[in-house]
């Protein structure tokens, strides 16, 4: 099949047909074997030389030395040792010790003793999850059976979370993108974007990522984006030039390109109140703290400068520090009409996902006006694509990443969900609050130490609804009560909701939909996802305090 293939040039290569070629046969083995000399009678053929008794002891030796290589080869081999297929020791012991050596400690005042004992299986579940023993899924199953075991958890807060929406619509999107890809209809899309854009890598992720942040203010669910219209197109684009998972090429496009549409989703999602579901969340507990509404033209205004010079500059920094092993493709826009030439006209199969698509992302868009939520309106899109057999159910069975990723990240939602009612979550945000409000330090710099502490605490929570709930309210409190003007502090902080969830895999919807594709490993997505953040939160409180500045807001 032809595909694109980016090799330091996004081209189409076609595959060459095979041909026999004649050679001449080898040579069978000569017998060089010469004919034994007839003896001849002699007077002393009873007198054998010492030199013939070497030569015929020589010749008994080799013959044996070959019957017994022979018997050796005829014998079967012995069979080796299957390989250990359980957990990785070393990893496996060091979440465990993890877990023992926070049990133990000092119950701090103020925490119960079940909120600690859940901090500890949580912090062992995440080093699980960091070095990986075991599957993802089957970590965080330990570690929900962990909790159940101690009593820590009863089994159905455990498995509270696997009644979330959340964590349903994700693995929803990994069946859509089956369908989407199988129909031929990713192809499609992909070499329209190539056509357009594909005359360099950069070209073409900066074209994702602005028609993402297009759609962002109609579509409030960052989960559907990604994985109902993104993560499909990405897989495919990836596809079409030669960016496969498992065969080692996953550095040609597809590694830059799903990290890239990661990291700038979290900043589409900061630049409108309809952009994220939790961002309704924080404007109203803006009001409740500050008694100021935070309108979508307020909300948009603010955003717009730091998050466009954010979407312009993150692309390109991941260009530079997580390059893709191809960068210009100038032939590509032209062999990808040609390969749409062939392509022909739309299928059945094509038209019904295309359709499909359609009324799932207007009912994501229009939903709220008819009552229909975003795994509601993904649950028929997935009900017609089964009913008219462009997607079958043994399909669905068989996408293994969308049943492990619901089941890890339903796991963490609820353990950092039990956290917050625990007390814990809100305990820490008042010892927190108390330590900077008594440094007196000036509401700048107590703001700034505020914001940090804000920031990267996310990686507690599995959900930005989840930390907007449980510490929105004290921080934005305490930043007013430190001389901060309020609704400037309550902007920033719901920025800021948005664009921590760049920091793991599991920090906001579209998190386990990328890291799910398995172009990124874990290690370098926490790793670029910290370098990114300081990138985010210097553009951001930079570029956007002076914008924020210049329109008045402090």
């Amino acid at each position: 099949m032809a595909s694109l293939a980016l090799s330091g040039s996004c081209s189409l290569a076609f595959p060459l047909k095979s041909r026999s070629l004649l050679l001449p046969r080898r040579p069978s083995s000569l017998n060089l074997l010469k004919k034994p000399l007839r003896s001849t009678e002699s007077r002393f053929s009873s007198a054998i030389s010492p030199l013939t008794k070497r030569s015929t002891l020589v010749k008994a030796s080799s013959t044996a030395a070959a019957a017994a290589a022979s018997s050796s080869s005829s014998s079967p081999a012995p069979v080796s040792p299957a390989p250990w297929q359980g957990a990785a020791i070393k990893p496996l012991l060091a979440s465990i010790a993890t877990g023992v050596i926070v049990w133990f400690l000092p119950v701090p005042e103020g925490v119960t003793r079940s909120a600690w004992q859940l901090l500890a299986i949580f912090l062992a579940t995440i080093v699980g999850i960091i070095t990986q023993p075991l599957p993802l899924g089957a970590v965080a199953l330990l570690g929900l059976g962990a909790s159940v075991l101690t009593k820590t958890l009863t089994f159905a807060a455990a498995f509270s979370a696997f009644g979330d929406p959340i964590p349903w619509l994700i693995a929803l999107a990994f069946f859509f993108a089956r369908g989407f890809i199988k129909t031929g209809l990713g192809n499609r899309v992909a070499y329209q974007f190539v056509r357009l854009f594909g005359s360099s890598s950069l070209g073409l992720g900066y074209s994702l990522v602005f028609s993402e942040a297009l759609l962002a203010p109609a579509i409030p669910s960052v989960s559907a984006r990604a994985g109902g219209i993104f993560l499909p197109l990405v897989k495919s684009l990836c596809v079409a030039c030669g960016s496969n998972v498992g065969d080692g090429t996953e550095h040609r496009l597809g590694s830059w390109l799903m990290l890239t549409c990661f990291q700038t989703s979290v900043i589409s999602s900061s630049m409108f109140l309809t952009a994220m579901a939790a961002n309704p969340l924080s404007a109203n507990l803006a009001f409740n703290t500050i008694k100021q509404t935070i309108g979508w033209t307020d909300w948009a205004k603010a955003a717009i400068v730091p998050g466009i010079a954010s979407l312009i500059v993150v692309p390109f920094l991941l260009y530079l520090i997580y390059p893709p092993t191809v960068k210009s493709s100038p032939d590509a826009p032209k062999l990808a009409q040609e390969k749409l030439d062939k392509m022909g006209p739309m299928s059945k199969n094509e038209l019904i996902m295309a359709a499909t698509l359609f009324l799932t992302v207007g009912l994501w868009i229009f939903g709220a006006k008819l009552s229909v939520d975003a795994v509601t309106a993904a649950i028929l899109g997935l009900s017609v694509l089964l009913v008219t057999g462009v997607v079958t159910w043994k399909e669905c069975l068989a996408e293994s990443v969308a049943w492990d990723t619901l089941t890890w990240f339903a796991a963490l939602i609820a353990m950092a969900g039990y956290l917050n009612k625990y007390g814990l979550i809100e305990w820490f945000s008042q010892t927190v609050v108390k330590f900077v409000g008594g440094l007196g330090l000036s509401w700048q710099l107590s703001f700034g130490i505020l914001v940090l502490l804000y920031f990267y605490t996310h990686y507690f929570f599995a959900s930005g609804a989840a930390h907007i709930g449980a510490m929105f309210t004290a921080f934005l409190s305490v930043s007013t009560a430190l001389g901060t003007p309020p609704y400037f502090a309550a902007l920033v902080l719901a920025f800021l909701s948005n664009l921590m969830g760049g920091l793991t895999h599991y920090g906001i919807g579209s998190a386990p939909i990328f890291y799910g594709a398995n172009y990124v490993p874990l290690a370098k997505w926490w790793g670029y996802g910290f370098l990114i953040s300081i990138v985010n939160i210097l553009i951001w409180l930079g570029v956007g305090g002076a914008w924020w500045k210049f329109i008045g807001l402090w």
